[in-house]
């Protein structure tokens, strides 16, 4: 049975990304409804909230970030991505705590923004009873489960928060324990076909995924960083 049709809102100032996000949603049998500013987005969205939502930061009249606040207050499960000018502006428009599930940075492809945006919608519409295939049942190692379908990871079965993209590195890490992954490698895993010269944004999701463990077990240390090489998720907490 094919999964339900979903209205997924795409709020950019740029016609063109706009465009072509609704015809990628649209090819995947998803309702797109596109908006240029922020102040009509919102209008919407008092009305009648969308089952998920791109929406970027620098849109004019209501921006973006308060449109993605008023959205979440509204809703505390519709899925949110939320899309930033430059790599560098990701740390700040994290630290307003707007609620999104993950974050993109401009420019990025639709090969990037699609599989984040079909697994949220995804994850929205699981009841609990789905059949699993092999590669979506959960992962655990000692206290974490990592669980691909819902892309969400648990530590002592408190959920740790993590954006998607997170979730995607460290799950790379994790179904590979105890080998060490490239900065590239896990740069493929959560942004296909990003330029390597972008390794560098691995170090930061690393140290937020270290952050948010750390808040539920002081000293979490299992992702561990591998001079010159890159890092690796030991399932053994180190003795000391």
């Amino acid at each position: 049975m094919p999964a339900p049709s979903r209205q997924v809102s795409v709020v950019d100032e740029d016609e063109t990304l706009r465009e072509a996000v609704c015809r990628a949603i649209r090819v995947e049998s998803h309702r797109a409804v596109a908006f240029g500013d922020g102040a009509s987005a919102w209008d919407a969205f008092a009305r009648v909230a969308p089952d998920c939502a791109v929406i970027s930061m620098n849109v004019t009249g209501v921006d973006g970030a308060e449109v993605c606040r008023r959205l979440r207050e509204r809703s505390a499960t519709v899925p949110i991505i939320a899309v930033v000018r430059r790599e560098n502006d990701m740390d700040r428009v994290l630290a307003l705590n707007l609620g999104a599930d993950d974050y993109l940075a401009k420019p990025f492809s639709i090969k990037e923004l699609m599989p984040r945006l079909l697994g949220l919608i995804r994850r929205a519409g699981l009841t609990g009873g789905e059949t699993l295939a092999w590669e979506d049942r959960p992962i655990t190692l000692g206290p974490l489960t990592v669980d691909p379908l819902r892309m969400s990871a648990r530590w002592n079965d408190t959920d740790a928060g993590l954006t998607v993209t997170e979730f995607l590195v460290l799950q790379s890490l994790v179904r590979r324990a105890g080998v060490v992954k490239t900065r590239e490698q896990l740069l493929q895993d959560a942004f296909p076909g990003r330029s390597s010269a972008l390794e560098g944004l691995v170090e930061a999701i690393v140290a937020r995924i270290q952050q948010k463990f750390d808040k539920l077990e002081a000293g979490f240390d299992n992702v561990e960083g591998v001079h010159g090489a890159g890092f690796r998720y030991r399932a053994a907490r180190r003795r000391t």
